[in-house]
C-alpha cells in the first residue's frame, strides 16, 4: 500500500504570468505567447488542437516550436505550472509535482533535447528512475520531440508491471483484458462472450465489463456473475465492472466483490470534477478503502484501474488551453499517485473532434504509450476508433502492431472488435493472439499455465507456447445447447471459426460489410415525417451542417443565434428533445414508439411536459442550453448514439435527463461532488433499440426515472447513492 501525502501539502512554484518564446527559423521570426502555446504548437497535427486554435499553423511553425522547446531545461517548465482559466493550480497540477525530487534535482539544469538523448541512451533502471522525475507537463514535452521510432524504442525499455492474481506486463508476455459489453447487460451473452474470449487466451489481465445500467444493484449483480464464472472456469484472473467510482464504493460497501477498483481520469479539475464527477479525495478514499477492504486485499500488489484517452477535456471545453497530448499526461501523473494495478489508453474512442485520421491516432496512441510508461504506469492499450471518424480496421491494425513492439502491457478483447454496448471499435482475441504469435509472446504465466491444462495453449518440442486443440472452442466450458442458448441475445456475433489465429473469410466479409452500413448511417439526415404525426416545435443549433456536427461538437450543443430570443421560460415539469446526434436512423425508428408512451406516462404521474422539441445536429449539452432558456424541472434529450457493429445497432438511441438543480439541491449536489458550480445532474438510459432496450420498454423506464428524479431532487450518482442508502435502510430495519 501506497502511502499518500496528503495532495494539498505538494509544494508547487508560484504560476507566473505567460512570456514569449521566440526564435527565427529560414529567415522568418516565430513567437509564442505562453507555454500552453508553444506545448500545442509543438505537437503532431491533430483535429483537436486544430479545432481549439493550439496547433501550428504549418509545418514550419511546428518545428519552431519544437526547436525551443527542446532548448527550455525541465526546471523552467518546473518553474512554471500550467494552471486553470482563473490562473489557479489545480489537483491534477498539483498531484503531477509528486515527484522524485532528489532525482529532479540532478538533472533539473538539463534541456529537454538533452532529456530525450538521455532516455534513448539509458538502461532501463536508468530511464526509470528519470522518469519519476518527471511531471506530466515534462513527460508531455519530451514527447513531442520524437518520431515514431523514438516512441517505440523508449518505451519499448520502460517494462512496467501490476500484480493481483495474475502478473501483467512481465517480459515476453502479452496480456488481455476481456471485456463483455452488452447492450442490455445480458447475463448470458456476457457468459458467451467470456467462455468465448477465455478459450481464445483472452482475459488474463481482467474480466473487465463496461455497465449499461450504472446501478448499485445492477453492478453487484453483474460482479458476482464475473465472480461465478470465474471461479467456475478456474481461470487465475481478477474482475471489474467499469463502473463509477462512487457506485463500486458503495457495491463494497455491501459485500459485492469489488476485487479491481476502475475510474476513468481527466487532465483537469474541470473536467473531472464537473464532468466525471470525481475529485482527487473520492480517488484517495477509493485507494484506501480498496487496500483495507477490498478482496484482494493482502494479496494483490496493486488494485486500482485507471482509463484515459486523449481529447476528453477538449471536448468538453475544459481543457484549460492545454493540449490534449499534455493533458493526456497529466492524467498520467494524477494516476501514478495510486500505483494502478492497469491503466488503458482509448485514444480514438471519442470520434473526429479531436482524431480524425488513422495517423492521428497511430502517433498519439504512440505518444500517450510511452508517456505513461516514463511515469511508471503499467500501460495497456485500447487503439480504437469510431464510425464518425475517417480511422479504420487497418489504421487500428498499425497501431496495435507498433504498440506491440512498444511493449505495451496489454489490449482489449472485445469480441470481433465490436463492442456491441459502447458503439466503438477495438481489438479483438484474434488481433491479440495474432500479435502474441508475431511477437513470440506468451499470456502471463499463472493464466498461461491454466490455459495449458484446458487445452487452449500446448508447448511444442522445443518448449514453446502454440495454440492447443482447444484454442477458440468456447464449449470446453459448457456444453452445445447451452452455449446456443447463452448466445441466443448476443448481438453481431457473426461467427466463431478461426482461420490461425484469425477470423475466417466469411466472417471477416460479414464484420467490413456492416460496419459499411453502419457507417453510412451517420450522414443521414433527420426526416420528421419518418417519425410518424408527433408534432415537433423545431430548434435549430449552432451547427449549421452535417461536417460542423461531427467536427465542432461544441456548436450542437448551443441554440442557433436567430433561436434564442424565441425561447422564453415555460417552466413545465419535463422539456424533452429530440435530436438525431450521431445517427438520425436512431431517432426515425425509435421515436414513434417511444416518445407518444413515453408524454401519456408522464401524463398518467401528473408531470407536466413542454410541447417536444426537434433539434437536428444536436449534442447531449444541448439540454443545459434548453433547460436554462425554458426553466423546466429537467430536460430529457433523446438522441442518436454513434453507430455499431451492425446495420441493427446503427438505429441505437438514449436518453439523458438532466436535472436542473434549484437551489437546495444545488447545495446538496455541489456537497457530493466537490464541485460548487455544479447545475446539472445526469441520469443517462442508454442501448435503446430492438437489438437492446425496446423502444416501448424505454419509454415506461424514463417516465418511472423521472419520477425518481423529481421526487429525490437528485439525479446521477447522487440519485443512486440515494436509493441505495433507502434500500440498506429498510434492510437494517427489518433486520435482513
Amino acid at each position: 500500500m501506497v502511502d499518500l501525502q496528503p495532495w494539498r501539502q505538494i509544494e508547487v512554484p508560484e504560476p507566473r504570468a505567460d512570456e514569449f518564446y521566440e526564435i527565427d527559423l529560414f529567415d522568418r521570426r516565430y513567437r509564442f505567447h505562453g507555454l500552453k502555446a508553444l506545448l500545442g504548437a509543438a505537437d503532431f497535427d491533430k483535429a483537436g488542437d486544430r479545432n481549439c486554435g493550439l496547433a501550428a499553423k504549418d509545418d514550419v511553425e511546428r518545428e519552431a516550436a519544437r526547436s525551443i522547446l527542446s532548448g527550455l531545461t525541465l526546471q523552467h517548465l518546473y518553474d512554471r505550472p500550467l494552471t486553470d482559466d482563473q490562473g489557479r493550480v489545480d489537483s491534477v497540477m498539483r498531484i503531477n509535482y509528486g515527484i522524485d525530487r532528489d532525482t529532479f534535482a540532478e538533472i533539473a539544469s538539463k534541456t529537454l533535447g538533452e532529456i530525450k538523448n538521455l532516455l534513448l541512451r539509458a538502461k532501463s533502471s536508468e530511464a526509470k528512475r528519470i522518469g519519476g522525475a518527471l511531471t506530466g507537463v515534462m513527460a508531455a514535452a519530451v514527447a513531442k520531440l520524437m518520431d515514431v521510432h523514438e516512441l517505440v524504442y523508449a518505451a519499448k525499455k520502460l517494462k512496467r508491471s501490476g500484480k493481483a492474481r495474475t502478473l501483467v506486463g512481465a517480459p515476453g508476455t502479452l496480456s488481455s483484458r476481456l471485456q463483455p459489453n452488452h447492450p442490455t447487460d445480458d447475463l448470458d451473452a456476457m457468459s458467451a462472450l467470456i467462455y468465448t474470449g477465455l478459450s481464445m487466451g483472452s482475459g488474463d489481465a481482467l474480466l473487465g465489463l463496461n455497465p449499461a445500467i450504472d446501478t448499485v444493484e445492477n453492478i453487484t449483480k453483474t460482479l458476482k456473475h464475473l465472480d461465478k464464472l470465474r471461479r467456475e472456469t478456474g481461470a487465475p484472473t481478477q474482475i471489474c465492472v467499469l463502473s463509477h467510482v462512487k457506485t463500486q464504493l458503495a457495491c463494497l460497501e455491501s459485500g459485492a466483490p469489488v476485487e479491481i477498483m476502475f475510474q476513468s481520469l481527466a487532465g483537469t479539475d474541470r473536467t473531472l470534477i464537473e464532468e466525471f464527477d470525481v475529485t482527487a479525495d473520492v480517488l484517495d478514499q477509493a485507494y484506501v478503502t480498496m487496500a483495507k477492504h477490498g478482496p484482494l486485499a493482502g494479496e494483490a500488489a496493486q488494485f486500482m484501474y485507471f482509463e484515459t484517452g486523449q481529447g476528453s477535456e477538449l471536448t468538453y471545453s475544459k481543457h484549460n488551453g492545454i493540449d490534449m497530448t499534455t493533458t493526456e499526461a497529466l492524467c498520467y501523473g494524477l494516476a501514478r499517485r495510486y500505483d494502478p494495478f492497469m491503466v488503458n489508453n482509448v485514444t480514438g474512442f471519442i470520434g473526429p473532434e479531436t482524431h480524425r485520421s488513422n495517423f492521428e491516432m497511430i502517433v498519439s496512441n504512440l505518444q500517450d504509450h510511452f508517456m505513461g510508461k516514463l511515469l511508471g504506469l503499467p500501460m495497456g492499450m485500447a487503439p480504437c476508433y469510431t464510425l464518425h471518424s475517417e480511422i479504420t480496421m487497418e489504421g487500428q491494425q498499425i497501431a496495435a502492431e507498433l504498440l506491440t513492439a512498444a511493449g505495451a502491457n496489454y489490449f482489449m478483447d472485445v469480441y470481433l472488435s465490436i463492442d456491441r454496448m459502447l458503439a466503438y471499435f477495438d481489438t479483438c482475441g484474434h488481433d491479440d493472439q495474432t500479435m502474441r504469435e508475431v511477437h513470440g509472446l506468451s499470456p502471463a504465466p499463472e493464466f498461461l499455465e491454466w490455459a495449458i491444462g484446458r487445452g487452449i495453449f500446448a508447448r511444442d518440442e522445443d518448449g514453446d507456447v502454440e495454440r492447443g486443440p482447444n484454442w477458440g472452442n468456447p464449449k470446453i466450458f459448457c456444453s452445445e445447447e447451452e452455449f446456443e442458448r447463452l448466445r441466443k441475445n448476443l448481438p453481431a456475433a457473426y461467427g466463431f471459426e478461426s482461420a490461425g489465429p484469425r477470423p475466417t473469410e466469411q466472417v471477416s466479409r460479414a464484420i467490413k460489410a456492416n460496419l459499411a452500413a453502419a457507417r453510412e448511417a451517420i450522414y443521414a439526415e433527420v426526416t420528421p415525417e419518418r417519425m410518424g404525426t408527433i408534432d415537433f416545435r423545431r430548434v435549430a443549433t449552432s451547427a449549421g451542417s452535417k461536417e460542423a456536427h461531427l467536427s465542432h461538437p461544441d456548436r450542437g450543443a448551443k441554440p442557433a443565434d436567430e433561436m434564442i430570443a424565441e425561447l422564453k421560460p415555460e417552466r413545465a415539469d419535463v422539456q424533452i428533445i429530440v435530436s438525431d446526434g450521431l445517427s438520425a436512423e436512431a431517432v426515425h425508428h425509435n421515436i414513434p414508439d417511444l416518445l407518444p408512451r413515453l408524454l401519456e406516462g408522464l401524463s398518467q404521474q401528473k408531470i407536466t411536459a413542454g410541447k417536444p422539441i426537434l433539434a437536428p445536429y444536436g449534442r447531449v449539452k444541448l439540454a443545459e442550453a434548453l433547460g436554462d432558456a425554458l426553466q423546466p424541472k429537467l430536460v430529457i434529450n433523446l438522441i442518436g448514439e454513434r453507430p455499431g457493429g451492425d446495420a441493427l445497432a446503427s438505429r441505437s438511441m438514449s436518453a439523458y435527463i438532466a436535472y436542473r438543480l434549484d437551489d437546495d439541491s444545488k447545495k446538496a449536489a455541489a456537497q457530493f461532488s466537490g464541485n460548487p458550480d455544479v447545475r446539472y445532474e445526469y441520469t443517462v438510459i442508454s442501448n435503446i433499440y430492438s437489438g437492446g432496450l425496446p423502444p416501448a420498454e424505454a419509454a415506461v423506464q424514463i417516465a418511472e426515472r423521472v419520477q425518481q428524479i423529481l421526487t429525490a431532487k437528485a439525479a446521477g450518482n447522487r440519485l443512486e447513492r440515494a436509493v441505495h442508502d433507502r434500500s440498506h435502510n429498510m434492510r437494517a430495519a427489518m433486520g435482513v
